[in-house]
């Protein structure tokens, strides 16, 4: 981190952040029926089930109530509605997504973490379709009133912006937008299958983020 002085001390905010995003993550918890003392979480993946099941419309508190087994009345021990809730989801996506980035960032030559980056982030997006729009759709925008889905989101951002500050200390941060603008275009032309019928064949989606990548990534 010394070695981007400079951009550190211009923006204070993203040291804890860099710290935070040095530390392993946890995954999120399977589904599992409620039990006395984890209300919360049952009714969190109640909700990511009714996601994953592509019921995004369906994903009201009386549903999640539903599925997580428990009464109508139950959500609001935690939850005073339903945006918290569905705030509460997204943080979860965004410490799966940082998570998943990590991971891939595991190399010793900077561009090769950024091209990690890059297909992690695509391959979470096809992988979790309706959990990516949710993490990024309006709730994003106003995620100051929800100080944990902001602190994740500005969690997963800084292990891009690490990486990116390592391969290119004066120009990181643009580059970090950048690379995020490509990766996250891509991922929802990929889930709209937008590529679909095209006069030329392309690679799969997780290879044909890392040619993407490499093209706004010289070899230094």
């Amino acid at each position: 981190m010394e070695r981007y002085g400079a951009f550190w001390r211009q923006n204070p905010s993203y040291v804890k952040i860099w710290r935070m995003a040095a530390r392993s993550t946890k995954k999120s918890p399977p589904v599992r029926p409620y039990h006395h003392g984890n209300l919360r979480e049952s009714l969190l993946d109640g909700a990511e089930l009714i996601l994953a099941g592509g019921g995004a419309d369906r994903l009201t508190l009386r549903e999640v109530a539903k599925t997580a087994g428990v009464s109508h009345a139950a959500p609001y021990h935690h939850f005073s509605s339903l945006d918290e809730l569905l705030a509460a989801v997204a943080q979860r996506g965004f410490v799966a997504l940082a998570g998943a980035m990590t991971r891939a960032s595991e190399h010793p030559q900077a561009r090769e973490q950024l091209l990690g980056i890059c297909q992690a982030y695509v391959d979470f997006a096809r992988a979790h379709p309706a959990r990516f729009r949710l993490m990024f759709g309006p709730l994003l925008a106003r995620k100051g009133q929800f100080p944990g889905l902001k602190l994740e989101a500005d969690r997963s951002f800084a292990v891009l912006l690490t990486a990116a500050m390592a391969y290119d200390p004066a120009g990181g941060a643009l580059l970090a937008v950048t690379g995020w603008s490509l990766a996250h275009g891509l991922a929802n032309l990929a889930i709209d299958q937008a590529f679909d019928g095209l006069p030329f064949a392309l690679p799969d989606a997780h290879n044909l983020a890392r040619q993407m990548a490499m093209l706004v990534l010289p070899i230094r």
